[in-house]
């Protein structure tokens, strides 16, 4: 299955349990977009976390991210959608990024220059890979 998908699938389900963090296996484009997500202000952390279990023989670690939640116990983060997928790449050029909720949420692109919000892309004038949606 694809990662990334697991990743934001893990995510939807941590938000909608009201979880305090997520832990996901590492991979650099997952750290990557939880680093954006941090910029953005959906999430409250991140931090790459050594896998000390001994049952678990995977050396590289996992990702725990801190999710973020309003005063009144609501999440920052009401949706998260995977837009390419292993079965159907999708690419668009910096003047036809989609946006997400009217500018309320971001779209993650992989560029050439790294991953970019829809913002950064369309300054830097740059396109490349629609990964996900975040609102």
């Amino acid at each position: 299955m694809d990662p990334i998908s697991d990743m934001l699938s893990t995510m939807r389900n941590a938000v909608a349990k009201k979880k305090e963090r997520v832990d996901v296996p590492f991979s650099g484009v997952k750290m990557n977009i939880a680093k954006v997500l941090k910029d953005e202000g959906f999430v409250s952390g991140y931090k790459m976390m050594k896998n000390e279990s001994a049952k678990v023989p995977d050396k590289r670690g996992f990702i725990r991210i801190t999710l973020k939640y309003t005063q009144d116990k609501r999440p920052v983060i009401t949706g998260l959608k995977r837009v390419s997928r292993p079965g159907l790449r999708v690419y668009r050029p910096y003047d036809e990024i989609p946006r997400v909720r009217a500018a309320f949420g971001v779209t993650i692109l992989s560029t050439s220059k790294g991953l970019l919000t829809d913002a950064e892309a369309r300054k830097q004038k740059v396109g490349g890979e629609v990964l996900c949606q975040v609102w």
